[in-house]
């Protein structure tokens, strides 16, 4: 009689991996890591408590997702845009997040509105106490709260690929800015939804996430 394998036990390794992948993955779209990072598998394993096998699995895979880029030289860091790449990337943005936007207009109940206002207050308190990691942040979770609701997963995650290589970009500009109060863009946004009126609401969302930009390529 032979007797059928039990379930295998889980692997810790992936489990290790799993994670630190989602930790670094965050840190770099939010920009918590500065452009140019030089990350290294003895210096992850210190710092998370994880093998080298698990830090090498998801170096390799934000490697992957253009989250960090990988010398000839096999050293692992995080993005420094040129200003020739960082336009590349607005006008993806452009292209991009307008029509999620629009998708997600005839879903903006007054929930999601609300939500979206509220992660704006919080946009705009990071700005007032010059928290350049916090603004990121929220700038991102405003955007991506307002796309979940377009139903279009995979159009969401090209954003979140680009948004990942803006991220530390991102950081530096908003830090060298020391802005006092937050861009006006967010407010057309959330009035362009409640009077749904989509061509108002594709131009604030392409000017939002275009100018910022143009001073970082400028």
């Amino acid at each position: 009689m032979i007797i059928p394998a039990g379930p295998r036990p889980p692997d810790p390794n992936a489990a290790a991996h799993e994670r630190l992948y989602r930790i670094l993955r965050q840190q770099v779209m939010h920009g918590e890591l500065a452009p140019g990072q030089a990350l290294t598998l003895r210096g992850l394993g210190k710092e998370f408590g994880v093998s080298m096998t698990p830090a090498r699995e998801a170096l390799r895979r934000l490697v992957a997702e253009g989250a960090l880029t990988l010398s000839s030289s096999g050293r692992v860091s995080t993005p420094e845009l040129t200003p020739e790449r960082i336009e590349e990337l607005a006008a993806i943005r452009a292209m991009l997040e307008p029509e999620l936007a629009a998708r997600a207009l005839p879903r903006a109940h007054f929930a999601l509105i609300e939500r979206l206002a509220a992660i704006n207050t919080a946009n705009a308190e990071a700005v007032a106490r010059q928290d350049a990691v916090a603004y990121v942040r929220t700038n991102l979770e405003f955007h991506r709260t307002l796309y979940l609701r377009a139903q279009a997963p995979a159009m969401l995650a090209m954003c979140e690929t680009v948004w990942l290589q803006l991220g530390p970009t991102m950081r530096a500009l908003y830090a060298r800015l020391r802005r006092r109060e937050a861009p006006p863009y967010h407010r057309m946004i959330l009035s362009a939804l409640k009077a749904g009126d989509e061509p108002g609401l594709r131009l604030a969302v392409r000017t939002d996430v275009t100018q910022g930009l143009r001073h970082l390529a400028g």
